[in-house]
């Protein structure tokens, strides 16, 4: 069974030879410029891709999406960003629109160059219109080391909210995370399509690690048609962070090398900035990742990550409580057949971890994976 695209949307889907012969070029367009917004990685090294995306989306505008994966095109100089334009304006004229009309995204291999002669030859075969109506064919396309594709969907009234991403390695978000395009057949304000984006982005996209390594590329895009008229605001921001946060716990889950995914709740915090700082902390800890793929209910992992949050006012370790699960595991000691009990529990599929700081009343729930000798393996053979 396939996910269908929002109306207004279509979307095409081949191999230009980038790397290898899977998919790895995907355009989706909708039928006229539409309200867009888009989110990217804070990287001193961001790519041509962002760089671009952040001029064209700067009018809360758009009309289109390309995405090429298996290079990501970063620290290539003049000529990246010249490929990158290169690129977006023969799609552009493909579907006959401006350049400033089109959004980038590329992801894969940092420092070399894109294959331009074979990129070229793919663009001039590119189909008008565009053939396709399925959001798992793009989802597909813009895998590189995912074992899944991902995809997720949602109504809102009588508009549709589809989404699909991609990421499963240096995945720490600041702004946005991975490569996710969001589409809807909603008619919105771009101003306040924009305002919902940024705080479904900061819940989802923006609570998620791998490995607490930032992207140069991080893309986060949403782009409404209008084509279904206009819903409720608050059921289409409910069903934005509903597709988000379904993506964000499928890209942790499929962490590289990742067997189970873990999630932090972090609450009774100052605020909320220093609840999700605190939950990262946890999250981010490879002692604590390696403990949960162990199924070792080491909870001192846990008091470890929080402690280190020094420059963080009002920890106080009085006041801590750590729960993995239902379970409290300090203050309260636990005996021998507690930690046999917690053991099983952490032997699942998902393993959740609950930290109450005692300080007021900030929370936040952030999203990652444990930490396998598979991760080690994917990474150092990644470009060899």
């Amino acid at each position: 069974m396939t996910t269908p695209l929002p109306q207004g949307f279509r979307a095409y889907a081949t191999n230009l030879g980038i790397k290898d012969s899977s998919l790895d070029f995907v355009v989706v367009a909708a039928d006229h410029e539409c309200a867009a917004s888009g989110l990217f990685t804070q990287s001193h090294f961001a790519g041509p891709s962002v760089r671009v995306s952040r001029e064209h989306v700067k009018d809360l505008r758009a009309r289109a999406v390309v995405v090429t994966s298996k290079n990501a095109n970063v620290a290539t100089g003049t000529q990246g960003l010249a490929d990158a334009r290169e690129i977006v304006a023969r799609v552009a004229t493909s579907l006959g629109a401006q350049p400033d009309d089109v959004l980038i995204a590329q992801t894969g291999v940092i420092g070399r160059l894109l294959p331009m002669d074979r990129i070229r030859s793919g663009l001039a075969a590119l189909p008008s219109p565009l053939p396709s109506t399925d959001a798992d064919v793009v989802a597909k396309a813009i895998m590189t080391t995912d074992t899944v594709h991902k995809i997720a969907s949602a109504q809102a009234g009588a508009a549709m909210v589809v989404g699909v991403a991609k990421g499963v390695g240096m995945i720490e978000p600041n702004m946005a995370t991975m490569i996710s395009i969001i589409l809807t057949d909603a008619l919105v304000n771009p101003a306040d399509l924009d305002a919902m984006f940024r705080r479904v982005v900061d819940r989802t996209f923006n609570a998620v690690s791998i490995d607490s390594d930032t992207s140069t590329s991080d893309t986060a895009i949403v782009l409404a048609s209008g084509s279904a008229g206009p819903v409720d605001p608050i059921a289409l921001e409910a069903a934005l962070h509903e597709v988000a946060l379904s993506l964000t716990k499928q890209v942790a889950r499929d962490g590289e090398g990742a067997t189970k995914l873990i999630e932090v709740c972090v609450d009774g915090a100052t605020d909320d900035r220093q609840a999700k700082r605190v939950a990262k902390a946890i999250v981010n800890s490879p002692l604590v990742k390696t403990a949960v793929h162990g199924a070792d209910p080491n909870w001192g992992r846990v008091a470890m990550a929080v402690g280190k949050c020094s420059d963080e006012a009002g920890i106080d370790e009085q006041r801590v409580v750590i729960r993995f699960g239902d379970q409290e595991v300090f203050p309260i000691q636990v005996d021998a057949e507690g930690l046999e009990r917690l053991s099983a529990y952490m032997r699942g599929a998902e393993v959740r971890i609950h930290v109450s700081l005692g300080i007021a009343q900030g929370s936040a729930t952030v999203w990652g994976c444990d930490l396998s000798d598979g991760y080690v393996r994917i990474n150092a053979d990644y470009t060899t």
